[in-house]
């Protein structure tokens, strides 16, 4: 296996988590209320569904890609309304006086969550198959190995930027009062509701 195939998906994996949006503004609000495993598990969650838009695109799966670009419409309103829902009851979140650790049915919730959200942009998988058609891998090409390669390396960047950032979130978690917290809901909420609006918004633009 060619090695500079799992590097150039590194380097696409690291790019496309880095860019601060809705995902990251729960995985830093999560990490900062209930801990690292719950930021970087959602972390996961958002890196998983990369590296599925990823696969399609990779291996030519245009009976699936084609569908989901067909229903964006819908995908994107179910990931706006979504979005919308997360950011009232984040908002709306009560603060302990100390910050609860992630039990192993909230880190499941927690990955599920982002995974969904992060699946309802198919338009993902568009700037995926530009990528992977520039680095000529994929079923196109029948380079088969070439294309498992790039993908495990989008999963692995895009998880090892996830594990940074819960990382150097959460050493900064003991120094968040009660009160900090409280703030930390509601400005996480009130900006993950502006990303419904707009995404929602987007739509009946159309």
């Amino acid at each position: 296996m060619d090695l500079s195939f799992f590097l150039r998906g590194l380097v696409i994996g690291v790019s496309i988590a880095a860019p601060v949006g809705p995902i990251g503004v729960l995985c830093i609000r999560r990490t900062l209320v209930e801990g690292r495993a719950a930021g970087f598990v959602s972390g996961l969650g958002a890196a998983s569904a990369d590296a599925a838009y990823g696969f399609m695109a990779a291996f030519g799966l245009t009976f699936i890609s084609t569908f989901l670009i067909d229903q964006q419409t819908w995908i994107r309103l179910i990931g706006g309304l979504f979005l919308l829902f997360l950011g009232i009851r984040t908002f709306r979140a009560p603060v302990a006086e100390q910050a609860a650790e992630a039990e192993e049915h909230g880190l499941l919730g927690n990955y599920l969550s982002i995974f969904v959200l992060t699946l309802t942009n198919p338009l993902t998988i568009l700037s995926f198959a530009a990528v992977f058609a520039g680095l000529g891998v994929g079923a196109a090409s029948g380079d088969y190995l070439a294309a498992t390669a790039t993908v495990l390396g989008v999963f692995t960047g895009s998880a090892l930027w996830w594990l940074t950032l819960s990382i150097g979130v959460s050493l900064f978690r003991g120094r968040f009062t009660p009160y900090a917290m409280l703030w930390v809901n509601r400005i996480s909420g009130v900006v993950i509701v502006a990303f419904g609006i707009v995404a929602v918004v987007s739509l009946a633009a159309k």
